[in-house]
């Protein structure tokens, strides 16, 4: 549900009645699809619209005490409308959200003076209007279109999840929990021009996290409920109890953290010291955190965990961060992705069991890598994403698309699947001509229209939307 900003413009020579069944339409769709309006009532102006610049006024200052609540504003014409009043509205509001126009189509049958809307030709004024003044906007996927449309319930979905994708980056809060491996450079990233675009990064040491660990008896009350909480997200048959408590710890360390810090997701440094001086993986815990909607990326992995929350938003479900891993035979369009795995269990549908990590066992010992979230991922259409800082343009950069997880075996340890993206080599060529990260978040929707509007139209964002 959202609360959206709805400015109904009108012009004074066009017939004012259309503006009475404008107003029902616009907020009847609004509730029927589970969201708020904000709006001028018919005792601020004819029918609650905006033509003149008084009403501008009136419709600005009534937007900024809902400010807090505004996630978007929806600009609806019944008729030509007035393209200066909209603009001098959004203008003098200065929320900074998203901008959906939509106008309403004319009956062929009814072009007489009385019923005329003009729309048509309104909606390509305000947008002109709207360009001159530096606000940027979204467009119905029909030029006019009727509110009551299933279209328009369509572009109202994307159009909110625009919003919460733009709304929620442009203040992000994420944790880093540890240094990035030594080895992987390929996960470095800019802390300025994140900071720039609104997205902030919290850090702290893997000594801090132990030290406070420390402190915790095995019989504390949140200890023994986070315990209680692994056993029943996930299978654990093999598991120690000593390991078992010991991911509990982490997991209720981790929470405070993320509450005391007001973060969104988290990245964490998962290899080798967790394992060497610690004793287990923090997979489980990582796992857990991203199916309740908590992205948490592996490696450090900060601009991975971005692309993984801003599917989040989009969506409303579950990312995971994986490798592009392996070919999958001689089939140019079908890879195999994987990763140790901190996967949510939403990806297996419950299904995940717990195990260890067998790619560095033989470096720290099998015995100090259990907590790992492992199967194979289950079929399901799904986005991708891939968000990263550009140090030499200072620009945040990215890629996405959508693609196939199919019921393909794949006889592997961690968590996995195949994998099918129309023309892969091209989009594979893309990654390495423009030295992306061998990480990519997927998330399973198809929201990849969503990140494009949301990253290109008002972020400003460097994207290739692979299709």
């Amino acid at each position: 549900m959202a609360t959206f900003g709805v400015i109904m413009g009108t012009r004074g020579f066009f017939p004012i009645e259309l503006c009475k069944d404008g107003r029902d339409a616009i907020l009847s769709v609004l509730k029927k699809e589970g969201h708020n309006a904000v709006m001028l009532s018919p005792d601020d102006s004819p029918y609650g619209s905006v033509d003149t610049y008084e009403q501008s006024k009136k419709c600005a200052e009534l937007f900024k005490k809902h400010a807090a609540e505004i996630e978007g504003i929806i600009v609806t014409l019944p008729n030509f409308g007035e393209e200066r009043g909209v603009a001098d509205a959004i203008r003098l509001a200065n929320l900074n959200v998203p901008v959906l126009i939509q106008a309403t189509p004319d009956d062929p049958k009814q072009l007489d003076i009385a019923h005329r809307r003009d729309s048509f030709c309104g909606k390509m004024s305000i947008c002109n209007n709207l360009m001159q003044y530096g606000i940027q906007y979204s467009l119905t996927t029909l030029h006019t279109v009727a509110l009551d449309s299933e279209s328009f319930k369509k572009d109202l979905k994307k159009f909110a999840g625009v919003c919460r994708v733009v709304n929620g980056l442009r203040k992000a809060r994420f944790g880093q929990i540890g240094a990035r491996p030594a080895a992987f450079i390929t996960v470095r990233y800019s802390e300025k021009i994140l900071e720039k675009a609104g997205i902030s990064v919290e850090s702290v040491d893997l000594s801090d996290i132990f030290g406070q660990i420390g402190k915790f008896a095995d019989d504390d009350a949140a200890v023994k409920a986070k315990l209680a909480a692994v056993k029943g997200y996930i299978k654990t048959a093999g598991i120690s109890d000593e390991g078992l408590l010991k991911m509990a710890k982490l997991g209720v360390v981790m929470d405070k953290f993320i509450a005391d810090h007001e973060l969104v997701g988290t990245a964490v440094q998962c290899w080798t010291a967790m394992e060497e001086f610690f004793g287990v993986v923090p997979c489980a815990i990582m796992s857990m955190l991203s199916n309740s909607l908590q992205p948490s990326a592996c490696e450090t992995d900060i601009t991975g965990l971005i692309g993984m929350y801003a599917m989040v938003l989009a969506s409303e479900k579950p990312s995971a961060l994986l490798d592009w891993n392996n070919n999958f035979g001689d089939d140019p369009n079908k890879g195999i992705v994987f990763h140790c795995s901190n996967l949510p269990q939403a990806f297996f549908g419950g299904d995940a069991t717990m195990d260890y990590q067998a790619i560095i066992a033989g470096t720290v010992g099998k015995a100090n890598t259990y907590g790992t979230v492992t199967g194979q991922i289950k079929p399901a259409n799904m986005t991708y994403c891939r968000v990263a800082t550009d140090d030499y343009s200072g620009k945040i950069k990215a890629y996405f698309g959508e693609c196939a997880i199919t019921d393909d075996k794949v006889d592997s340890f961690g968590g996995y699947g195949v994998v099918q993206i129309p023309n892969m080599q091209g989009l594979l060529h893309h990654i390495c001509r423009n030295g992306f990260e061998h990480h990519v978040a997927l998330n399973p929707s198809s929201v990849a229209d969503i990140l494009n509007e949301a990253f290109t139209t008002y972020l400003g964002w460097d994207v290739y939307y692979h299709k």
